[in-house]
């Protein structure tokens, strides 16, 4: 009876332990994931929680074995039924106890499992660390990599495009020389013979627009009159044949809208002339005038003039204000204000021009009714018309008297007169200079299939119509 009294209390504290226990490993599986060190202190006192409740379990089971061997082999007196029955009693409550115990251990190597599990996970992730670590610094390196290779790039790109250009030079030079060996290197290419200055012609076109410019002299077209862009024309001054070939080879660029090559390349001749010449030079101021026309080209309109003013300062400076190159960089100037539809700041300057040409080259030149015809221009868009018609005449008188009536300046200025009269509602005057153009091209075979000008045939196809 006193054995089977101490083996309940035994039971009944160990039941109390394994109850801790449980609650230890439950505390411990709730906070294992808050702090490492925490949880390896937890993991540690579950193991020696275990190791009393395994202790516990054993004793128990013990003592629960030897209540049933006892209980069996009582006798049959009194003493043994007690026995018995106190056996009965207790055996289910020590089997409970000793259930208990093993659902405490097996909590407890839960918690170890959970916990080794964690710590490989903890592991894992350190491993994960290092490693993104690691491709953050090859990447780094890479981008470097990608940045010096690229630079490399960029330097081979600059070194072929310089390569291709001074090739594109060279067999521009050639052509030039198989189709004049002897003048090409001289003249640049240069058209029929004048006093060549850098500057732009007009369009004789008749239209509306302030057309300065269309027939040459602009680097986006070539033609005769790019011939007029290459010389300072007298006083002492010419332009050097590199700048004339450079002329050229910028027109055929700008030509073919390589404006990213065009320009690069006169900023290069112009640091080279600044430095081997200084700024305030003829030729810098030539380069100038150059890169001015492409800029306009390109619809730059303000750094071309600001490069104008440039080479005209140089110019008044170096030449004399009455120098021809002085002359032509006005034009180029006025040419500039007219696109920008400054007409009333581009007339002075190109009243001004046209002063030192015929002063220079005498008031019957061909580059005087050249200029003539630019004047002539600025005053229609301002509604001048009375200077427009005086300004015609004058420009139509000196090409036909050094020139000739069939040449084409003749035929374009008729046209823009023609234009002028027809603003104005004077459609008789501007019909017979029409017809005079028509007529001429019909002597000449340029126009017409039957033996008549196309005027005649105009007017024979409308009067059969009224009929």
């Amino acid at each position: 009876m006193a054995t089977s009294v101490a083996t309940m209390a035994t039971g009944q504290h160990a039941q109390q332990s394994a109850d801790s226990g449980s609650a230890s490993a439950a505390a411990a599986e709730s906070s294992v994931t808050e702090d490492v060190p925490a949880l390896e202190k937890i993991v540690q006192q579950a193991r020696s929680v275990m190791s009393t409740l395994s202790a516990f379990r054993s004793s128990q089971a013990e003592t629960l074995q030897r209540m049933r061997d006892r209980a069996g082999s009582a006798g049959a007196d009194s003493a043994g039924d007690e026995e018995r029955e106190l056996c009965d009693e207790k055996a289910p409550r020590l089997g409970e106890l000793v259930e208990k115990l093993e659902l405490g251990i097996d909590e407890g190597e839960l918690l170890v499992a959970v916990s080794r599990h964690i710590q490989q996970l903890d592991s894992d992730k350190m491993k994960m660390r290092t490693q993104v670590r690691r491709l953050v610094q090859e990447n780094a390196w890479l981008r470097e990599e990608l940045t010096a290779v690229q630079g490399r790039l960029h330097e081979r790109e600059s070194a072929l495009v310089a390569l291709e250009e001074e090739r594109n030079h060279l067999k521009f030079m050639a052509e030039m020389r198989q189709i004049d060996p002897s003048s090409a290197a001289a003249s640049g290419g240069a058209g029929p013979a004048s006093t060549g200055k850098d500057d732009d012609t007009v369009s004789t076109a008749g239209d509306d627009d302030l057309l300065l410019g269309d027939a040459g002299g602009s680097p986006s077209h070539g033609g005769a009159g790019g011939s007029n862009a290459l010389a300072a024309g007298g006083g002492g001054y010419e332009v050097p044949a590199r700048l004339r070939t450079l002329h050229n080879l910028v027109i055929q660029y700008a030509s073919q809208g390589r404006y990213e090559v065009a320009v690069p390349l006169c900023k290069q001749a112009l640091d080279d002339l600044e430095r081997t010449s200084g700024h305030d030079h003829p030729d810098v101021a030539t380069m100038l005038n150059i890169l001015a026309l492409v800029y306009r080209d390109q619809g730059k309109y303000r750094e071309s003039a600001t490069l104008l003013n440039d080479a005209l300062v140089i110019r008044e400076k170096t030449l004399g204000p009455e120098h021809p190159a002085v002359a032509a960089t006005l034009n180029n100037l006025a040419v500039l204000y007219g696109k920008r539809g400054k007409y009333r700041e581009a007339e002075p300057l190109c009243e001004r021009a046209l002063a030192i040409r015929e002063k220079v080259l005498g008031p019957a030149h061909p580059d005087v009714a050249k200029q003539l015809n630019n004047l002539a221009l600025l005053c229609q868009n301002q509604g001048k018309y009375e200077q427009v018609e005086k300004y015609y005449q004058r420009a139509l008188n000196i090409y036909v008297q050094a020139q000739g009536p069939d040449d084409p300046n003749v035929a374009k200025t008729k046209n823009n007169l023609a234009s002028a009269y027809l603003k104005q509602g004077k459609y008789r005057q501007a019909e017979q200079l029409y017809k005079e153009v028509l007529s001429r091209a019909h002597e000449r075979g340029e126009s017409g299939r039957s033996g008549q000008p196309i005027w005649m045939l105009a007017e024979a196809r409308e009067e059969s119509r009224r009929t």
